[in-house]
């Protein structure tokens, strides 16, 4: 099928990319490959921190990866108290093992992302013995500019619906640039090649997940 062909042409260019820019890399057809594959790449893993994702829910991997055993740190659990969700973020950023998504990745190699607290780009960055990104292939974007489109386009607006903050851009559909103590776009990083310290494992998908 020509989206197949396609998404495979593009994974694969991104792969390429990212690999020559030191991250590890992989491209798997299908969020079920891909679910495996986090799976290897967590086996060693003790404790794991978990960026909230909309690709890893979508793929079903949470499930997969709560029924491993391992320690687990995720601060969207509706139960816990802000001063435990706070407490969370914190054993994100030292866990064995970070899986989080990206909002955007360049064909280039890059990872783009916003964040409102910055507590997901900072594991992903830095502290975690290993991270895993995932993204699909709705997530390519052509250059840096292309990815912060996307990311104001329709992955702000959409993840201010879904955590129900009354930003403007859940009347507008567009970033508004906003200032409300609400925001959740204050902090943007651009992950240009692999950090010195920290193993980054990027699975592209072949299918659409996620914001």
């Amino acid at each position: 099928m020509p989206k197949n062909w396609h998404n495979e042409i593009l994974g694969g260019k991104v792969v390429d990319a990212l690999t020559k820019n030191n991250f590890k890399a992989v491209y798997v057809a299908t969020k079920e490959e891909a679910t495996k594959k986090v799976l290897e790449l967590i086996e060693d893993s003790k404790s794991i921190g978990l960026g909230t994702s909309m690709t890893v829910n979508e793929m079903g991997a949470l499930e997969e990866i709560r029924k491993s055993g391992k320690e687990i740190f995720d601060h969207s659990d509706p139960s816990l108290s802000a001063e435990e969700k706070f407490g969370m973020r914190i054993k994100q950023q030292t866990c064995d093992c970070f899986i989080s998504s990206t909002n955007a990745v360049t064909l280039d190699g890059k990872l783009v992302n916003v964040d409102g607290s910055g507590n997901r780009v900072s594991a992903m960055i830095f502290g975690p013995k290993k991270v895993i990104v995932i993204a699909g292939v709705n997530k390519i974007a052509k250059d840096v500019d292309a990815a912060m489109d996307r990311i104001e386009c329709y992955a702000a607006p959409m993840n201010n619906k879904r955590i129900n903050f009354p930003n403007p851009c859940i009347k507008s559909g567009v970033c508004m640039d906003c200032s409300g103590s609400t925001r959740i776009c204050n902090v943007t990083t651009i992950i240009r090649k692999k950090p010195t310290a920290t193993d980054i494992n990027v699975i592209i998908v072949g299918e659409d997940l996620g914001y």
